[in-house]
C-alpha cells in the first residue's frame, strides 16, 4: 500500500484513513492493507509542477521505460494490475498523477487551472525531462488518451510508441460545436453539466458520487468494487481537483480560455497533427461516451505503423477491467518497432 515517507505501523494507516475519511465526507471502511496500491510514491518538480509519480525502477537507466497516464476520475492506482506485467516483461513504469489529482500540485497560486489538451502532453515531457529519462512508451486511457496523443504527435522523438483508447482525441477547436447526432450528445450529457456552475458545485459537493456514477455509466459491465472506489475517491481530494475536472471540459467546449503559455501549442493541436510512432490503438466494445469503431475512421490520423483492436467485454477503464490487455499491447508496441 502507499506509505509516508516516515513509514507508520499498518494499525496506524488504517487510522488515519479511517480520520481522513471522516473529515472528507465518505466512508472508507476496507482493510487497506488488503488492497493493492502503488508505492512509493516520489515528487518531481517542473517548471509548473510538482508531479506525484511512481516509478517501479528509479535506478534502472537502461530498461525500457512505459509512461501510463491515468483518465478521469480514476487514480495512478487504475494501474495497479497492469504494472505487475510490465515490470515482468522488463520495462520501468512511471505512472504519474494528472494535474489536480493525488498530489501533483501546483507551484504558484496565479498559474491558470487549465486541463487543456496542450497542457496534458505538455506535462509528460516536463516529467521525462525532470526524471531525465529521454524516450517511453506512452500508455493512455480517457483523459490519459488526450494526453499521450498530444505529447506523442508533437514530440514524437521522445515517444518510442503508443498505446491509446479511443485511438485519437485530439481536438481542433474549430469543430467544438460542430452537429452532433442527439444518441451521442446524451451519452456525453456531463461534458455539458460541468460547463453550468450547477455542474461546478455538484461535483465539488460529491466527489464519490460522481466517480461511482461516471464509472457504472461509462463501463456497464464493471463489478467495481467499494474499496476501488474509495481508492480512487482518495485521490480525488486534491485542492485544484473541480477546477482541472470541469476546465477540462469548458476548454474543448470553448467555454474557458486556455493558458498563455500553451497557445503556441494549442495552435499546433488544432492542425490535428499525426501520430508518427508506432501505435496499437483500443476500442473497448462496451464504451459508452466513444462507441467501439474498426479504426478506419482514425486512420488518417495515423503516419506510422499502427495495430487496432477492439476490446471484448470491457468499457472505460480498461486498465482496471481488462489489465493484460495494455500488456499486450505496450509488448505489441515493441514488435511494431522492429
Amino acid at each position: 500500500m502507499l506509505m509516508p515517507t516516515n513509514p507508520l505501523s499498518a494499525a496506524s494507516v488504517v487510522t488515519l484513513l479511517s480520520l481522513v475519511s471522516a473529515c472528507l465526507g465518505f466512508s472508507a471502511s476496507f482493510d487497506s492493507s488488503k488492497l493493492p496500491k502503488l508505492s512509493p510514491v516520489n515528487h518531481v518538480n517542473t517548471s509548473v509542477l510538482s508531479i506525484e509519480y511512481f516509478d517501479s525502477a528509479p535506478n534502472n537507466k537502461t530498461a525500457p521505460v512505459a509512461i501510463l497516464i491515468h483518465g478521469f476520475p480514476y487514480s495512478i492506482d487504475s494501474y495497479v494490475k497492469v504494472v505487475p506485467g510490465l515490470v515482468k516483461e522488463g520495462y520501468r513504469v512511471v505512472v504519474p498523477s494528472l494535474r489536480g489529482f493525488g498530489k501533483t500540485t501546483f507551484l504558484s497560486s496565479s498559474t491558470p487551472r487549465s486541463a487543456e489538451q496542450a497542457a496534458l502532453g505538455k506535462d509528460i515531457i516536463d516529467l521525462m525531462d525532470g526524471l531525465d529519462i529521454d524516450k517511453a512508451t506512452f500508455v493512455g486511457y480517457d483523459w490519459g488518451t488526450v494526453a499521450v496523443n498530444t505529447a506523442a504527435a508533437l514530440w514524437p522523438d521522445r515517444c518510442s510508441g503508443m498505446v491509446a483508447a479511443n485511438s485519437y482525441l485530439i481536438q481542433n477547436r474549430q469543430n467544438a460545436w460542430a452537429v452532433t447526432p442527439p444518441d451521442s450528445l446524451a451519452t456525453r450529457w456531463y461534458f455539458y453539466v460541468f460547463l453550468t456552475p450547477q455542474g461546478y458545485s455538484s461535483l465539488a459537493s460529491d466527489v464519490k458520487g460522481w466517480a461511482r456514477a461516471l464509472w457504472s455509466k461509462n463501463s456497464p459491465q464493471w463489478n467495481f468494487t467499494e474499496p476501488e472506489l474509495d481508492v480512487a475517491t482518495l485521490a480525488l481530494q486534491n485542492a485544484d481537483y473541480v477546477d482541472i475536472a470541469t476546465n477540462f471540459y469548458r476548454n474543448r467546449l470553448l467555454y474557458a480560455p486556455g493558458d498563455p503559455q500553451y497557445s503556441d501549442l494549442a495552435y499546433t493541436l488544432d492542425q490535428q497533427p499525426p501520430i508518427t510512432v508506432p501505435s496499437v490503438t483500443l476500442d473497448p466494445d462496451q464504451a459508452v461516451v466513444f462507441p467501439a469503431t474498426n479504426g478506419s475512421s482514425t486512420a488518417k490520423f495515423f503516419t506510422g505503423p499502427r495495430v487496432h483492436h477492439v476490446v471484448p467485454g470491457c468499457g472505460e477503464a480498461i486498465p482496471l477491467e481488462k489489465p493484460q490487455v495494455l500488456v499486450d499491447a505496450v509488448l505489441e508496441v515493441e514488435k511494431l518497432r522492429r
